[in-house]
């Protein structure tokens, strides 16, 4: 079950990836009839979209955070593996262990206050700086659930590496959710 709510974190990222490419790319082909519409008539349009730039990093945001789980399921984030790999089956599962640990308590903590932080926004009616006025606390739920998300994946590789099974998928059975 937790495997498919990584795989759920890991597929809402990429999705908030393309919507960034999507309104890049709408920005851009703005830009270029603009720039066809000043060189054919001396005058640009003025086609934009608003704040268009402040809503990619609000997905930006979102990708980053809500990709975490994923990405530390399939072990795709930094490690030491040329150290580690030389401490040996035992020396594996204690470094995995305190790892873990850490990584559950920090994540833990930084979840407590990014939803401490999505309340207060909302309880005071926070909104962004852009042309479009937009709640605050919407784009900041992003970062709420993937660091909630993360503390749950720490969690779970830290219960798994206690009981000795291995917590990454292997690059070989990476499909999304196959194992």
């Amino acid at each position: 079950m937790l495997d498919k709510l990584y795989v759920i974190g890991g597929v809402t990222g990429a999705l908030f990836l393309f919507g960034i490419f999507s309104i890049v790319l709408l920005q851009v082909g703005a830009n270029l009839i603009d720039f066809i519409s000043s060189a054919l008539t001396g005058h640009a349009i003025g086609l934009t979209i608003p704040s268009y730039a402040e809503i990619a990093g609000f997905m930006l945001a979102g990708a980053s955070f809500l990709s975490l789980p994923y990405a530390l399921r399939h072990g795709t984030h930094i490690r030491v593996n040329l150290f580690i790999q030389r401490l040996g089956s035992k020396g594996q599962q204690l470094t995995d262990i305190w790892s873990f640990l850490i990584g559950t308590a920090l994540t833990g903590w930084l979840a407590y206050y990014a939803w401490e932080l999505v309340l207060e926004s909302y309880e005071y009616g926070d909104l962004s700086t852009g042309l479009i006025a937009v709640p605050i606390w919407i784009p900041q739920v992003s970062l709420a659930l993937g660091t909630t998300l993360m503390t749950v994946s720490m969690l779970d590789g830290f219960i798994s590496s206690l009981m000795q099974k291995d917590f990454f998928i292997k690059a070989e059975n990476a499909d999304l959710g196959a194992e």
